[in-house]
């Protein structure tokens, strides 16, 4: 498994779908998994375990998940705030982390570009995401250009 996606709950599955459909399309391997950093702590400790190279953690609320899987792991972690009634709460548990545990966020909802940046965290050692992520961009930049 090259990265976990992690989401608090169920109701998370809109904002998965976006980063599994960019893993998808770079033929990146992940796995999908559901735990709450305040109901499940154990099941937490058990995914930062894995053999993940990268997690890409959504949450709502106080979204602590993020920060939670960083606490056990040296790996990166890639927070997403999921909007909803306090979307300033989500962000700044994700942003404003401790110093020495840092998470990497992105916007409200952008499932999409936490897969970019896990698969740009794992181009680094791997030359065919490295191609795949130039032909996006190319790509990109002919559709809005």
């Amino acid at each position: 498994m090259k990265v976990a996606v992690v989401m608090g709950s169920k109701s998370d599955e809109h904002v998965g779908k976006k980063a599994t459909d960019i893993l998808d399309r770079f033929d990146i391997p992940y796995e999908v998994v559901y735990a709450s950093a305040h109901r499940t702590p154990e099941k937490i400790k058990e995914i930062a375990g894995s053999d993940a190279d990268v997690f890409i953690a959504i949450a709502g609320l106080a979204a602590a998940l993020p920060g939670s899987i960083a606490s056990h792991t040296t790996k990166p972690v890639i927070g997403v705030p999921v909007s909803g009634k306090v979307n300033l709460d989500a962000i700044l548990s994700i942003v404003q982390m401790p110093p020495g545990i840092p998470v990497a966020a992105v916007g409200l909802d952008r499932g999409d570009n936490a897969a970019i940046l896990a698969a740009e965290i794992l181009s680094v050692g791997n030359s065919e995401i490295a191609q795949k992520l130039e032909e996006y961009r190319k790509k990109m930049r002919e559709k809005y250009v």
